[in-house]
């Protein structure tokens, strides 16, 4: 199975090569999005679509648990990928296996037996209430093919292979475009519909890539055969994942909040944020991405003690980073109305409105945000998880926190949640920025010292 080592190479075109498939794969998941929110959105309706957007945002929150275990567990595999600890590797696995597995079986069994107190809790407008809740039973049944997929997918990617997850996501999507213009624009089947689709997909890649690794990797076969969990391993994939779940969960936990505000305003302003939160996530994906193809960087660089070449990795990354966001931010400022009428009829007019007042406000500061997942990847690789979920904790509540404050203002409404976002990036980027400064010449060099040792993430000095 092809693996690629991130500790030799030239920076830029090393780091480059092996984020471009997870861009790809990600641009690939986005694509399941749009294509729900298109279908729903012109097949059904734009209540329909209200209803999708916001079991979006509850789906976001609940898979982000499954998605901070499995790349908090990509960084132990990554550090042993570095080091060539081949045993610290498969005893990681077998307990990484382990707690994604127990987490799994109690999120999808805790979604489905509470679903009517969830949609309670958001606030879903009376019109589309029992459509939004037979879109979330659907799509609670994909959950563990969510966490297949992603634990699969952490493990080949932490070991340098981003190609072969991409390969099993394109081909779901594929099946997921074809499945959704099925169900809701032949056969009328509506939201559940698309839903339905989205499941079927979701298995499709999970239960894909899982079959494909198990056969290909000896490595992971020689792991689950011999399913004895050792203590210390399943402390150190519990320290990464769990703080890494706990910032992947608090940052979806704040949109998922500001998304129950949202639908306090009623379906037009909710099928407005869903068009708007679409299209700006499809703008910065790539750089979420390019920041777990950099954490990935910053890992295999520590377990292979260079600490050089880390800060080299940093100084590139930035720049990347920061030069990507400037061009889309103004590709988006000009395209916003297009953009938002791919999703809504031109004929509601008001909606429209909102959408591009959304993507006008948010867009142009593109650069926060891209910096704040290259902060996380940061600081996740390099043991110090508790940092990332400072930050978050910075940047998602001040963005709950000013969006309950301004939006009952009659003379702010709900511009006050469009400008608590870049004011929330802002904040966490600056906090982050400076603790790098302060401790960067300790930060570096002991990370790479410590590469060797059990991976126990320190205390934060």
């Amino acid at each position: 199975m092809r693996q690629r080592d991130l500790t030799t190479g030239a920076v830029f075109p090393t780091m480059c090569f092996f984020a471009l498939p997870m861009i790809l794969g990600n641009l690939l998941q986005q694509c399941y999005n749009i294509v729900d929110s298109w279908v729903v959105g012109r097949y059904v309706s734009s209540a329909a679509l209200g209803a999708v957007g916001s079991a979006f945002a509850l789906m976001t929150f609940l898979t982000s648990v499954l998605l901070g275990l499995c790349m908090g567990s990509g960084v132990v595999f990554s550090l042993c990928f570095g080091t060539r600890d081949e045993a610290r590797l498969e005893n990681g696995l077998r307990a990484s296996c382990l707690l994604t597995a127990a987490v799994t079986a109690l999120l999808t069994a805790v979604s489905l037996l509470g679903v009517d107190a969830i949609v309670v809790w958001m606030n879903i407008p009376a019109e589309i209430t029992e459509m939004t809740r037979d879109y979330l039973v659907l799509v609670f049944w994909g959950i563990p093919a969510i966490a297949l997929y992603n634990f699969f997918a952490a493990y080949l990617k932490a070991l340098g292979n981003s190609v072969v997850p991409l390969v099993f996501l394109g081909v779901s999507t594929a099946l997921n475009i074809a499945l959704d213009l099925l169900l809701v624009a032949v056969y009328s089947f509506g939201a559940a519909g698309a839903a339905a689709a989205t499941v079927i997909a979701q298995y499709v890649s999970g239960l894909g890539i899982g079959l494909y690794t198990l056969l290909r990797d000896g490595r992971l076969r020689r792991a689950l055969r011999r399913f004895r969990i050792r203590g210390a391993s399943l402390r150190e994939i519990t320290s990464y994942s769990l703080l890494t779940c706990v910032q992947q969960s608090v940052m979806n936990l704040g949109i998922l909040m500001v998304q129950g505000l949202v639908n306090s305003f009623g379906t037009g302003v909710m099928a407005a944020f869903a068009a708007g939160v679409k299209i700006d996530a499809f703008a910065y994906m790539p750089v979420q991405e390019y920041g777990n193809a950099f954490s990935t960087f910053i890992a295999q660089n520590m377990g292979a003690k260079q600490p050089e070449r880390i800060q080299r990795g940093v100084r590139c990354g930035v720049l990347t980073v920061v030069s990507y966001c400037i061009a889309v931010s103004l590709i988006l400022w000009f395209l916003a109305r297009p953009l938002v009428l791919i999703f809504i009829d031109p004929e509601e007019t008001a909606v429209t409105a909102e959408g591009v007042r959304y993507l006008h406000t948010v867009g142009p500061f593109y650069c926060g945000i891209g910096c704040l997942f290259l902060l996380y990847g940061l600081y996740r690789a390099l043991g110090r998880p508790a940092v990332s979920v400072v930050l978050t904790v910075i940047s998602l509540g001040t963005r709950v926190a000013l969006s309950y404050a301004l939006a009952p203002l009659p003379e702010i409404g709900v511009a006050g949640i469009w400008w608590s976002i870049p004011i929330g990036w802002a904040l966490a980027d600056l906090t982050g920025f400076l603790i790098y400064l302060k401790y960067r010449d300790r930060l570096m060099p002991s990370a790479a010292r410590e590469a060797g040792s059990a991976g126990q993430p320190r205390a934060e000095r």
